[in-house]
């Protein structure tokens, strides 16, 4: 039997290391908190809706040997000039919330003799330095030791919490009201990531083809299954650790990014012991540190990219350019609501579960169109799920927008 090549590996846990972040660390845990066990159902069935318009990222850049932007230029300029409009309008909110959490955790951990804002401009130079002086092969090395490291580091987490707890587990699933809805849809808004995130693997999955030549549709799409599958179980991992230390505990959440930080910390040391410091520790901060840095370098690709479709420029400073642009903009949203980190997040999450839509028709109608190589079209399976998922992620759009 063939061993386990990590060489197969690699955007598809860029991939996890950029979904596994907000959605988990703070929305999980907060569904845990709030509802114990009783949103797993939520959970799961936005990771299986959303699975096949993820999973159209790389397999239309490895059948076809270009990114999904590509694609949306040849549906037509309107579709790149929407999507343009889309990341101008979220990438900087979302860059911020990520950020805000990381630079929380930071200040929890290594200490608050310096501020929030200081934190926040250290670790986005620390991913800048790695990008720039890294490139994507050190990212891709990088980003296999932290999501092993995160993902052991959780199990332990919710093995210990799972033994330590005193209360009786309920598995008995909950349909939120009125008023708890806008938290579902923030909740699935990023589980487990936003779906332009697929646009981002397509562009990964072409630089691990530049640096691996035998990486092909077939190893493209087990990678991604591997990076997707961690994304769920941790996903279930982090909601469990809020429904076994936090659930019923009486605790409110803080929205300030440093006080939140110590609040979750804190809470599961109390509960654990002064002993599982260090991995709940190191399992959040590798969370959001991974997230920060991978969406510091997607965004600014994937803007390099559409720039050179829509206006026929190409330098090679303009990925350098998007990643200054994203990390300035980022430090001004940062400073002007540092104490809003909830609102921030809330607002975030919930315009990606909105544009989702858009992503899941665009993706699906690419990857059923001349444009991609007939035996890599869709099964009657994933054309079927993918029908589904778009009526499912429609009806909750147009659900919660009807009881604003």
């Amino acid at each position: 039997m063939m061993g386990f090549n990590f060489k197969k590996i690699g955007p598809g846990l860029l991939f996890a290391g950029a979904a596994i972040g907000v959605s988990h660390l703070v929305q999980s845990t907060r569904a845990g908190a709030d509802f114990g066990f009783g949103l797993i159902w939520a959970l799961l069935l936005v990771n299986i809706f959303k699975y096949p318009f993820f999973q159209y990222g790389p397999r239309y850049a490895m059948a076809t040997g270009e990114t999904l932007l590509d694609g949306y230029n040849k549906l037509g300029k309107g579709v790149l000039i929407l999507y343009f409009v889309l990341t101008c309008a979220t990438m900087f909110t979302i860059q911020t919330a990520v950020t805000i959490v990381t630079a929380g955790l930071a200040s929890s951990i290594f200490g608050n003799f310096i501020s929030i804002e200081v934190w926040t401009i250290i670790i986005l130079i620390i991913c800048f330095l790695i990008l720039i002086i890294g490139k994507y092969s050190f990212l891709d090395k990088l980003m296999t030791c932290i999501v092993i490291t995160l993902t052991i580091s959780t199990i332990l987490a919710v093995c210990f919490a799972l033994n330590a707890t005193q209360q009786s587990i309920s598995l008995k699933q909950l349909a939120p009201n009125a008023i708890e809805f806008g938290f579902l849809i923030a909740f699935m808004g990023w589980m487990p990531a936003p779906l332009d995130i697929s646009i981002w693997h397509s562009l990964w999955a072409l630089e691990k083809k530049k640096n691996e030549t035998t990486f092909s549709v077939k190893s493209s799409l087990f990678d991604f299954n591997v990076g997707y599958l961690a994304t769920t179980i941790l996903g279930l991992g982090f909601l469990a650790l809020g429904a076994l230390v936090m659930f019923q505990s009486g605790a409110n959440f803080s929205e300030k990014a440093g006080e939140f930080s110590d609040q979750l910390i804190s809470m599961y040391t109390l509960s654990l012991g002064d002993w599982s410091y260090i991995i709940i520790g190191i399992a959040a901060f590798t969370t959001m540190f991974s997230t920060t840095l991978t969406t510091l370098d997607a965004s600014p690709r994937a803007m390099e990219k559409t720039t050179s479709l829509l206006f026929g420029k190409r330098s090679q400073l303009d990925y350098l350019v998007w990643i200054i642009i994203l990390t300035i903009g980022t430090i001004l949203i940062f400073f002007f609501l540092k104490s809003e980190m909830g609102l921030l997040i809330k607002v975030a999450t919930v315009l990606s579960f909105l544009t989702a839509p858009f992503y899941a028709i665009i993706n699906y109608r690419l990857i059923s169109s001349k444009h991609t190589p007939k035996e890599w079209r869709p099964s009657l399976k994933l054309h079927t799920l993918s029908w589904l998922g778009i009526s499912f992620l429609i009806g909750f759009g147009i659900w919660y927008l009807s009881i604003l």
